[in-house]
């Protein structure tokens, strides 16, 4: 039996409220700067949340050469498109792609953004004598909708742009598993690579809720932080006096690659995706476990698919979505993973800087994972002020820490009760 193909990592990008490229996003975190503020992509008067970790001033024609044709797609294909567009250069590997079938992309995309004017519009059309009529919402719609944007706002959109942006003929596919989905993407491309399937891929994410149903959907779920007067302070992972989750959005990318295929051409690797651990709560569907079985089984997944033992993590990026819930039980799930080393074990969450990108949240922290490692600094949890019993882990508060990190887990649990953890490992030879 031939040995597992590895996988390593060989390009990066990314788009999200902290910049438009992963050195200005890992400069900010490095120095616990925030993307929080008052939400401007639509009119949140009345919401509950007026907060967001927004894109601001978002324009594609400056992100890419040829963004003059892409202004009518999607928000979310936008942003895959440009963080896409910066992986795949930073990679080089297109210069080396003989055979396309073997190029596949895998992401974890959710939906577009609707246009809301247009569906208000509709809603009026359909009211006859202050009673609902379905024939009118229909006959509105066939006549004020645009096709185009109906098209452009389904999930699988960016994985069929960049296909064909990039001549991917291999694999394509899109995962929509909450908040794992696109850890879930870089764990199922990771093993497309080791299966023989393809050679190099490219996965990610990309997502855009800030909109007046993706807010008012989590409101009611009342998942969000109303810290409306505060935003840089509203997201505040593991800290007692925590509320809600911050609604983020954007995209990051990676280009996944066959370990000898990229040192044969000579690429830069930014680590090795070494494990890969995915599991379900078989739970309620916003609710966590409170003894956090799930989590417990996606960390200790990915650390025995990477060889290696709990003893040997050196840091772990937590999901860390800044609710009551989730740190608690993040929390005590490191702690049954890492025992007594869990006092330890540096743990810290980054949406306290950059809001949670929901479904691209998972491989836009790993590439802090792969940055982390590359410069030896530990990501700060800021916000960090009143120390909560039930969440006593070393969570790096406030301030980055010079650390020596050799392998990471990046922890990414999603509604529905999806867990996923990737270990990642420095490149060494």
């Amino acid at each position: 039996m031939s040995p597992r193909r590895r996988v390593v990592v060989t390009g990066i990008g990314m788009i999200n409220p902290m910049g438009w490229d992963v050195t200005t996003v890992w400069s900010g975190l490095k120095e616990s700067q925030s993307g929080v503020a008052p939400t401007t992509l639509f009119d949140a008067t009345g919401f509950p949340t007026r907060i967001s970790a927004e894109i601001k001033n978002w324009d594609i024609t400056l992100a890419v050469d040829d963004g003059d044709q892409h202004t009518r797609r999607g928000r979310h294909t936008q942003f895959a498109i440009a963080a896409a567009s910066q992986a795949v250069a930073d990679s080089g590997v297109l210069d080396t792609v003989d055979d396309p079938t073997r190029m596949g992309v895998y992401l974890g995309s959710g939906e577009g953004n609707q246009d809301f004017g247009t569906f208000s519009r509709m809603m009026v059309e359909a009211l006859s004598k202050g009673e609902y009529d379905v024939k009118r919402f229909v006959a509105a719609g066939i006549d004020l909708l645009d096709p185009a944007k109906e098209l452009e706002q389904e999930p699988n959109m960016p994985a069929a742009h960049l296909a064909t942006r990039f001549n991917a003929q291999g694999p394509n596919f899109n995962c929509l598993t909450a908040c794992a989905a696109s850890s879930q993407a870089v764990g199922e491309a990771t093993e497309i690579i080791r299966r023989g399937e393809a050679d190099v891929m490219l996965a990610g994410g990309t997502h855009s809720m800030i909109h007046p149903f993706g807010v008012t959907g989590f409101n009611l779920l009342t998942a969000l932080s109303e810290s409306n007067d505060e935003p840089t302070q509203a997201s505040r992972p593991f800290d007692a006096g925590r509320n809600g989750f911050v609604l983020g959005e954007g995209s990051a990318m990676v280009i996944l690659e066959e370990l000898e295929a990229a040192k044969k051409r000579g690429a830069t690797i930014y680590g090795e995706v070494a494990g890969y651990g995915t599991t379900a709560d078989a739970y309620r569907i916003t609710d966590i476990p409170p003894d956090g079985h799930g989590a417990i089984a996606a960390m200790r997944m990915a650390i025995a698919d990477a060889g290696l033992s709990p003893a040997e993590i050196d840091y772990v990026n937590a999901h860390g979505t800044s609710t009551k819930v989730n740190d608690r039980v993040e929390s005590k799930a490191c702690h049954e993973v890492f025992g007594e080393l869990a006092a330890t074990t540096p743990v810290s969450s980054t949406k306290s800087m950059m809001g949670h990108l929901i479904a691209a949240a998972g491989v836009t922290e790993m590439i802090v994972c792969l940055m982390a490692m590359r410069d030896g600094v530990l990501p700060p949890t800021i916000n960090y002020e009143t120390p909560d019993p039930d969440c006593d882990l070393d969570y790096v508060a406030n301030e980055a820490r010079e650390a020596d990190l050799k392998y990471v887990l990046n922890n990414s649990f999603g509604f529905g009760g999806q867990n996923v953890t990737l270990c990642l490992s420095r490149f060494g030879g």
